[in-house]
């Protein structure tokens, strides 16, 4: 049956890019991982768990610790900011919507170094940061080479990526269930928490 023949071609190519992409790297890791490092550097094939066992070396335990912990507070902390946004241009946007996903999309089009030195340049101790902060009479901060500056910078580079799986799944919602939850005497907060969050977490677990 040809009439499904497009279909296919579709699924699988798209197959395709997700083992070349994903699939493929992810082996070579494992079974890098799963190697030694030469003398002279390089990866020299043989079966070992030794890398493993690093782990548990009181050296690498804090790092681990931390950067799990850099890696869940900065996943919430660009959900917190992705939200509103992506509710704002899913069901505020009106005319501006497609600027508003414009802005969103920009940082983007440029190199993800670039926009980490541009960080760096505000963060650093004689920084656009500290330099507003002296202007209003404020202390300066100590962010740049800690917990925080690393946190902005993940949130900043990953944003738009929780923005926009959050607005698809905003957008398509069904409003008819937000206004039949209002006519049946819910409030905003009640209609939110329990009919907007709710039909949104695809949305939430793809962001």
């Amino acid at each position: 049956n040809t009439e499904f023949w497009p279909q296919d071609i579709y699924s699988l190519t798209g197959a395709l890019i997700l083992v070349a992409l994903l699939v493929i790297p992810l082996v070579a890791t494992v079974v890098i991982s799963a190697g030694e490092r030469g003398q002279a550097g390089g990866f020299v094939p043989r079966f070992t768990f030794s890398a493993y066992g690093e782990l548990v070396d009181p050296l690498y335990i804090p790092v681990i610790v931390t950067t799990f912990a850099l890696a869940v507070g900065g996943t919430l902390c660009a959900f917190l900011f992705a939200y509103p946004l992506a509710y704002l241009l899913a069901t505020r946007g009106g005319s501006r919507r497609t600027l508003g996903l414009i802005l969103v999309v920009i940082p983007f089009w440029t190199s993800f170094l670039i926009r980490t030195y541009a960080w760096l340049t505000i963060l650093a101790p004689s920084g656009l940061l500290n330099g507003l902060l002296g202007a209003l009479g404020l202390p300066p901060v100590q962010l740049l080479n800690g917990p925080g500056a690393v946190l902005i910078g993940i949130v900043y580079n990953y944003l738009p990526l929780m923005v926009f799986p959050l607005y698809v799944s905003l957008e398509r919602l069904d409003r008819r269930l937000t206004e039949a939850s209002k006519d049946l005497g819910a409030g905003r907060l009640a209609t939110f928490r329990q009919v907007t969050l709710p039909l949104t977490v695809p949305g939430i677990l793809s962001g």
